[in-house]
């Protein structure tokens, strides 16, 4: 069975909603002991309960990621919980949209906290524990934005993706001798609810629109990658990012593509 994580203990940043709530619930489903670590008590604890009543095993943790020792509270609670840790997933993350110029260094040192930051302390907090069972995982939710494309008002929130991905590749050859993975996914448009609060469910469709399968992605969709890099079956990946944007990064122009699969249609 590809992705079997039975026995695995799982932590998973921003697991309240969105992105997160998606890796919590399948990574559950697949065996994994989840702790949610999240700001907002009221979604994550929802989350947690969900899982336990469908069978799972997870609970919640309410922490601020972006402040350090917080994010060494929530390794050691859930290695005190549950006796192991195995996989840390990074998913929580924030995305003001400002620009450069009306940007303030508290936003900027937020962003950065929460996004990048964050993702070193989790790793030191956690690697006495993924030591002691001989291997683990570290997976990052990073995008498509700052490593592959760019959008204005973005600046702060690109420059922490980017780095995620410069941590997780250099991360990856410091672990690699001790069975330590460290991958990522780099998620496009996914319909999560921050997506939704970006516009109506028309300016929503017309997103939708320029990108080459015709829709926003799941939660699901990065969840499921995410829990093939968590498995065994990944056990020989290191260093590495999936992008699952639906291939809205592909195209050169999106009125090209337009034009393209307007010609289709007329055939």
């Amino acid at each position: 069975m590809i992705g079997n994580l039975k026995g695995k203990v799982a932590i998973v940043t921003g697991g309240g909603q969105g992105i997160g709530e998606g890796i919590a619930r399948r990574f559950a489903q697949a065996g994994a002991s989840v702790l949610i670590a999240t700001r907002t008590a009221k979604n994550g604890q929802a989350v947690a309960d969900s899982i336990v009543s469908q069978g799972g095993v997870a609970s919640l943790l309410q922490t601020d990621i972006g402040n350090h020792e917080e994010a060494k509270r929530a390794v050691a609670h859930a290695a005190q919980k549950y006796g192991r840790l195995d996989i840390v997933v990074h998913n929580a993350g924030i995305y003001p949209v400002i620009s450069i110029e009306q940007l303030s260094d508290d936003d900027l040192d937020r962003t950065l906290a929460v996004n990048l930051k964050a993702g070193f302390w989790l790793i030191q907090a956690a690697l006495p524990h993924l030591r002691k069972q001989g291997g683990g995982r570290f997976l990052f939710t990073s995008s498509v934005t700052g490593p592959n494309v760019a959008m204005p008002g973005t600046a702060h929130y690109a420059a922490s993706k980017s780095g995620m991905n410069g941590l997780i590749r250099t991360a990856a050859l410091e672990f690699a001798r001790e069975n330590i993975t460290v991958n990522g996914v780099e998620p496009g448009y996914i319909l999560t609810p921050a997506m939704a609060a970006l516009g109506s469910e028309a300016e929503i469709a017309e997103m939708a629109k320029c990108i080459p399968l015709g829709k926003l992605g799941a939660p699901l969709d990065v969840a499921n990658a995410m829990l093939f890099l968590a498995s065994d079956e990944a056990a020989y990946i290191t260093g590495q990012t999936i992008v699952v944007d639906g291939g809205s990064t592909l195209p050169e122009s999106p009125v090209v593509l337009d034009a393209y699969y307007s010609s289709l249609k007329q055939q």
